[in-house]
């Protein structure tokens, strides 16, 4: 009777539609690891995102978002005295970005968005880690004073999704990502595979690309949804102004040259029910900077909650 009831709900509440969301993700490698604190060390995005009530030919759901996002770097751990300890430079990233993301009915995805801020001490990075490292009890920070010089931050990001085969329980689709800009220009393609625990939804109206809001307007529901994904990509990177510094400021204590391929992988599990969603993922990368001192690999963990509403 329980299991019955539970499936009935789970049917019930799959027929609603939600067209707001507030989105809150976390990188950080604590969530794969109590004593690693190195490198890509934190991310902390916050997310509204909103359906427009307009509809377009051949789209079957335009949608806006609106984040406040933060990147943190540090060398291989973040006690380090000396500018010749250091295997890579300590780093903030502190931006705004609007988006606007496009969601065809033949199931391929455009996204666009402009990203607006700040690298260096402005990003307060050394702040936000004092106060992970105080809420954690871990040793404070030092290096801090050799970080990326302040530089304004302007960039352009595109995303193209196709696609590529889809059963009930298993799919593969094509990703494609470009960043322009003063922090950040590469390119990057790759496969994001899901495999269901139930029938999967259309990528256009799946957690997996943040096609889950819906109103009268669209022939889709805010469907439960449980899978596992995997996502391996291949990146050109061209600048790194968190590696390189930026080219708006000149004699950096710390930089390196980036390494101009990388490989990444994802591999997470997704689920949505009734209002809330929520994520887990692990994330492996290869090198990125030339520096003998680096290791070939690194891994950091994700954490994501959303709550969708009208």
């Amino acid at each position: 009777m329980i299991l019955l009831f539970f499936l009935f709900s789970l049917h019930s509440f799959s027929q609603r539609k939600y067209a707001k969301e507030f989105n809150f993700l976390n990188d950080n490698d604590l969530y794969i690891s109590t004593y690693q604190d190195r490198y890509y060390t934190d991310g902390a995005f916050l997310t509204y995102r909103y359906l427009s009530k307009k509809q377009f030919e051949n789209i079957e759901k335009r949608t806006y978002e609106i984040q406040i996002g933060h990147h943190m770097y540090t060398p291989f751990k973040s006690v380090v005295e000396t500018v010749e300890e250091h295997d890579r430079p300590f780093a903030g990233y502190l931006y705004g970005s609007f988006g606007v993301n496009l969601f065809y009915k033949k199931e391929d995805i455009l996204k666009t968005s402009i990203q607006i801020g700040t690298i260096g001490s402005y990003a307060l990075g050394e702040e936000l880690q004092d106060f992970i490292h105080k809420m954690y009890g871990f040793k404070k920070a030092t290096g801090w004073d050799y970080q990326i010089k302040n530089a304004f931050a302007l960039n352009l990001k595109a995303d193209y999704i196709k696609k590529i085969t889809k059963d009930d329980v298993f799919d593969t689709n094509w990703i494609n990502t470009i960043r322009l800009g003063s922090v950040y220009t590469d390119f990057s393609t790759g496969l994001y595979g899901r495999i269901g625990f139930k029938p999967l939804e259309s990528i256009i109206n799946s957690i997996a690309f943040n096609g889950n809001l819906n109103n009268q307007n669209t022939r889709f529901n805010n469907n439960s949804e449980v899978f596992l994904y995997f996502k391996p990509m291949i990146h050109y990177v061209v600048y790194d102004a968190t590696i390189e510094g930026s080219f708006l400021t000149s004699d950096n204590p710390v930089t390196f040259d980036v390494k101009p391929f990388k490989f990444t992988s994802e591999f997470g599990i997704r689920f949505s029910y009734n209002r809330f969603n929520l994520g887990y993922t692990v994330h492996f990368h290869t090198k990125k900077l030339k520096n003998d001192r680096v290791p070939q690999e690194n891994f950091y963990g994700t954490i994501q909650f959303s709550y969708q509403f009208n």
